[in-house]
Order: structure tokens, then sequence, then C-alpha cells
């Protein structure tokens, strides 16, 4: 059973306070079905990693990141394993200056402490204090560039047919021409119609895609060797190669670092 984050009278009523925010910390998975709400959402992770299923698009937020979420914007989010977050709740009307598109982004040190103090108010009208910090956390998360944690699917249904068995099976090596022959379209279509769908070419798209299920398995504490072979790598060593180009750092050290960071 999931524990609210936050008091669902400040999630769906346009009154109260322009900014309400709250924390949470469970010990098992958290599973929320498709929804949406009027009022924006930045969603952050402070150990664990979440997932979160937006417009067609799969975002992966492991700790010390942090997804918005724009008004109305229907999504679905899962935790993996014991998880420990925060999320903040913008009335519609204080999100236009805010991205209109969902945006992963790396939440600074001034933004979670901000978030911190925020989870701490009642839920009523803000003072002037209480204004300036949540006007920082707006200014943090219009300022903030957005973070490569997104994996967006393809419309077209034999492209879709791909996609779909590859992330029921990560390990499968198949070329692009391959995939083509089985999906029934030539090889140069599918080049062509992954990258004007996805922006993505085929190979970066299959890259990103370990990179989310790596992140999302580091998280779980599942051993190096194991993701690597769940990936499709030959040995362990090229799994850390292709895991440092994509995030700056090994497994180990990454874990580590976000362990620190909570």
């Amino acid at each position: 059973m999931n524990i609210p984050l936050i008091r669902p009278d400040l999630v769906l009523s346009a009154h109260g306070p322009f900014l309400a925010a709250g924390e949470l910390t469970q010990p098992e998975a958290r599973t929320t079905s498709a929804h949406s709400h009027a009022r924006g959402q930045l969603m952050g992770a402070l150990s664990g990693l979440v997932s979160v299923g937006v417009n067609r698009q799969q975002w992966v937020v492991p700790a010390i990141h942090a997804i918005w979420i724009p008004p109305h914007c229907e999504h679905s989010v899962r935790s993996y394993g014991p998880f420990s977050g925060w999320s903040v709740f913008i009335a519609e009307a204080r999100c236009a200056d805010l991205p209109i598109e969902p945006r992963a982004i790396r939440a600074t040190a001034l933004l979670r402490e901000a978030v911190h103090r925020a989870a701490s108010w009642p839920g009523a009208t803000l003072d002037a204090a209480q204004t300036r910090i949540a006007e920082i956390i707006l200014d943090e998360l219009a300022a903030a560039p957005p973070a490569p944690l997104g994996l967006p699917s393809p419309d077209e249904p034999r492209l879709r047919k791909i996609t779909d068995a590859l992330a029921c099976d990560l390990a499968d090596t198949r070329r692009l021409e391959e995939w083509a022959e089985w999906a029934g379209l030539s090889p140069r279509t599918l080049s062509r119609r992954f990258i004007a769908e996805t922006g993505m070419t085929f190979a970066q798209w299959r890259q990103q895609a370990r990179v989310l299920r790596a992140l999302e398995r580091v998280a779980e504490g599942v051993s190096v060797t194991t993701i690597a072979l769940e990936l499709g790598y030959d040995n362990v060593s090229a799994f850390i190669d292709m895991f440092k180009r994509a995030t700056g750092t090994t497994p180990g050290r990454y874990a580590l670092a976000e362990k620190a960071a909570s």
C-alpha cells in the first residue's frame, strides 16, 4: 500500500499555497498507476531509484535527480526496492514560466534543501519567508538544464514491436538489419523512421535503454557481473566501459556516490 507523499487536497485543490511539498521514506517498492493533476509536479529521489512513465517515454530518476511533470500530464511511477524521495506540487498558474515538456534534471544542493524546508510546512498560506524559499524552488527548476535520463518510445507499430522486444530482452544483440527483417521493413526505413520518431539512431536507443536498465539494477543492489550478462555484454569490462562513457563513472562508484549524496 502506498503512503501518500503529501495531503491529497494540496495536490488536487486549486486553492491553498501555490507550492506544497512532501518527503517520504518507504521500505518497499512503490507503484502508482497512471494519473494526472492540474498542478505541476517536481519529483526527486534521495535514495533508491524511480522510473516515471510519461508521454510514451520512460524516465529513470536516480538519487539526487528529479523529473518535472507539467500540469495535466498523465504519468505513472514505480520505485525499485526501498525508496526515499520528495515531491513538489506547483499551482498551474505558476507553471507558465516553467518547462512545458517533461524534463529530468540534476537536483542541486540548494534545490534539495529548499524542498526539505518546504516539506515541513503545514499547507497553510505561505508567509514572506516561506514565499522566498518557494520562489527559489521555482527558479532552480526553471534554470536547470535537462539530464539525459529519458527513453522515447516510437509510435510506428513495427518500430514499437522492435522496442518492446528489446525492452523484454536487452541481451538480444541482433543487428539493425536482422531486426528490420524480423519486423518486416527495410533497414533503411528502420534507420530513417527510428531517428524521426525518437530523435536517436537505433544503436543510440538500444544503448540508452541498457544504461537506464543498468541504473535500475544498480539501485536494486544487483552485482555488476549479473547486470553485464543481463544486458548482453560478453565481459564485465565492456559493460563498465559503456556505463562509464554514459555516466562519467563506474557502476560501483556511481552507487557509492548516490548513496553518499542521499
